[in-house]
């Protein structure tokens, strides 16, 4: 239990660390529209699942986003090891959240219905 809560404030310090230094610290195009959206920190606390979104629709901009997140991670990382208090940082893999997407989506979706049926 005590190690979950621990993942968990690990998670959140991560978060609120990483969207500072793409806000401040990487001066990277590509990742500049980047919103973290959640972190998964492993329960041994050796592995961090950041999950971003992107404002862009486009394939080339979601990939775009990805080399620029994969550039910046050997500063990121470094970054969080001043910032953390933590024996080990752990290693960290940025992954496309896809939800809002997905969730514009079904509203488009539902919303085509509803004009369908007025009709």
């Amino acid at each position: 239990m005590a190690n979950a809560q621990r993942a968990g404030r690990l998670a959140q310090e991560i978060q609120k660390d990483v969207s500072d230094l793409l806000l401040k610290r990487v001066n990277d195009p590509r990742v500049q529209d980047v919103t973290v959206t959640s972190v998964d920190v492993s329960g041994d606390l050796q592995i961090a699942n950041i999950y971003y979104s992107i404002l862009s629709d486009l394939a080339s901009d979601r990939k775009k986003a990805q080399a620029g997140l994969e550039a910046a991670s050997g500063l990121i990382r470094r970054e969080l090891g001043s910032r953390l208090t933590v024996y080990k940082i752990p290693e960290i893999h940025f992954i496309l959240d896809n939800s809002i997407q997905y969730g514009d989506h079904i509203e488009s979706l539902i919303r085509d219905l509803h004009r369908k049926e007025g009709k």
